[in-house]
């Protein structure tokens, strides 16, 4: 399995951007498809987006297209979430998930990694 590692979140006001990093180790990075989720207080975790190996296949979340980019560095085993014009429905915790295999989905179930969750907050 990879291991992976979230940074980046905290608090933002409403309009503003934060870019959340994923750094993984333990296995070879450019052999998994690379994926963001968010979980808000009392409902379930959701997909936000997620990149095939090569990065050149992404998907995202009718919600924040346009708002969020992801990307991967396969040279520095990150992948990013670039997050810009926010609101407070996107307060949640966002958590980096990996899945072995080089397409990229949007299903949670396909990803077997998952790293601790980093929290941001959308004041309006």
């Amino acid at each position: 399995q990879v291991q992976l590692v979230e940074s980046g979140g905290g608090l933002v006001q409403a309009g503003g951007s934060l870019r959340l990093s994923c750094a993984a180790s333990g296995r070879t990075f450019s052999s998994y498809a690379m994926g963001w989720f968010r979980q808000a207080p009392g409902k379930e975790r959701e997909f936000v987006a997620s990149i095939n190996w090569t990065g050149n296949g992404k998907y995202y979340a009718d919600s924040v297209k346009g708002r969020f980019t992801i990307s991967r560095d396969n040279a520095k085993n990150t992948v990013y979430l670039q997050m810009n014009t926010l609101k407070p429905e996107d307060t949640a915790v966002y958590y980096c998930a990996a899945k072995l295999g080089y397409i990229a989905t949007r299903e949670e179930s396909d990803f077997g990694s998952w790293g601790q969750g980093t929290q941001v907050t959308v004041s309006s």
